[in-house]
């Protein structure tokens, strides 16, 4: 009885003390401090709500002989993912390896913008950032990374204009929507999304989009909790004092985190459809039938050097369906695979995968003098 009571007046003890720590901490931090995003750049080019960021290099690095990377991130989230916290920075990492970077922001779009698709971002966003940074650099073409969605388009632009992309990386991208790892089926979290996708029908799914003029960001935050609903459930009541409470490090990092996630912009209209009902519903891509501007995306157009980066721990984009671009490029294309011990965010995030995944990357952009590396015989 006796050891049970000092037990217990431990555990209360520990639970005040990390309660105290706690508000502590909410008292004595300011939005100030929760930073992200904090590595040096400026806008050098807009167009509509698209910024275009370099990032400004960083003093007493010498510049490398390599291309400058151009790189493209999902509508859904915010760019600043690669640059949330200093010591986990891809951003700061490339830099450090002398490469000059360029950042697509694609801005906060709102219901004026219901009509833009995938046919605006890729062909004409995407397109006029490639053009300045090749002018700019008085360059016939570039490096460029797309990540997640962002990979989507990067794909897609490569493949209509290879002259245009010196090599290519993607990284959590996915290529064939339906593809689904044989252990899929025994973890419900896994490939969640395009089963779920899969159980509407066209019209059903415009409708949703029209109804609310866009694919509200609060609505795919939603989705992406649900899809880990146990874990989401824990984050933010049992283990939510552990986060908070103790060493301030610590407890900025996970705010940075919460910070990055409420930061979810709308996605428009017309370009939803096309992600949620032609790529992720009827599979257009790898079927050759996804067509923007008139012209149908070939994959097998990706003759520039590919390298394809994805996370063994992905619920949101499954391995397999990255992984299966390797079958539809030309047998002349080299083409590397990285799998990160790592989830969707953790890839960017994790201390190992950051490291991992910035130094492949930095090795990857083309030299400045053209393409060095040769295909695989």
């Amino acid at each position: 009885m006796s050891n049970s009571l000092a037990e217990q007046h431990s555990e209360a003890a520990e639970y005040f003390d990390k309660l105290g720590s706690s508000i502590n901490n909410l008292m004595t931090l300011t939005d100030d401090d929760v930073c992200i995003g904090e590595t040096a750049k400026e806008v050098v080019f807009r167009v509509d709500k698209v910024a275009l960021y370099r990032y400004l290099p960083i003093d007493g690095v010498k510049p490398s002989e390599k291309k400058p990377l151009l790189i493209a991130y999902s509508l859904i989230g915010s760019y600043e993912m690669l640059d949330l916290q200093q010591d986990r920075s891809v951003i700061r990492n490339l830099l450090l390896d002398g490469i000059d970077v360029y950042m697509i922001d694609w801005g906060h779009p709102n219901k004026a913008d219901k009509w833009l698709s995938f046919d605006d971002y890729v062909e004409y966003y995407l397109h006029d950032c490639v053009d300045y940074v090749c002018a700019q650099h008085d360059l016939p073409s570039i490096s460029m990374l797309g990540i997640c969605e962002g990979g989507v388009f990067a794909a897609c632009f490569a493949a209509l204009h290879p002259d245009r992309v010196a090599s290519l990386a993607l990284a959590v991208t996915p290529i064939d929507f339906h593809a689904q790892h044989e252990c899929d089926a025994d973890n419900s979290e896994v490939g969640y999304l395009n089963r779920l996708l899969r159980k509407f029908s066209r019209v059903e799914l415009e409708n949703m989009i029209d109804a609310f003029g866009s694919l509200p960001g609060e609505t795919t935050g939603l989705v992406f909790l649900e899809m880990t609903l146990v874990k989401s459930l824990t984050k933010y009541n049992w283990e939510l004092m552990d986060s908070l409470a103790g060493d301030r490090a610590k407890v900025l990092n996970f705010l940075r985190m919460e910070k990055w996630l409420l930061d979810r912009p709308h996605h428009p209209s017309e370009a939803a459809k096309q992600w949620l009902i032609d790529l992720y519903n009827e599979n257009k891509l790898v079927r050759g039938e996804f067509e923007l501007d008139g012209q149908v995306v070939k994959l097998e157009d990706l003759t520039m050097p590919v390298l394809n980066i994805f996370a063994r721990h992905d619920h949101i984009v499954p391995p397999a369906t990255s992984r299966a671009l390797g079958a539809y490029l030309p047998s002349q294309t080299l083409y590397e695979e990285l799998e990160l011990n790592a989830g969707h965010i953790g890839a960017f995030v994790s201390g190992k995968a950051n490291q991992a995944f910035s130094d492949k990357l930095s090795s990857w952009v083309a030299p400045r003098g053209g393409r060095s590396r040769k295909a695989k015989s």
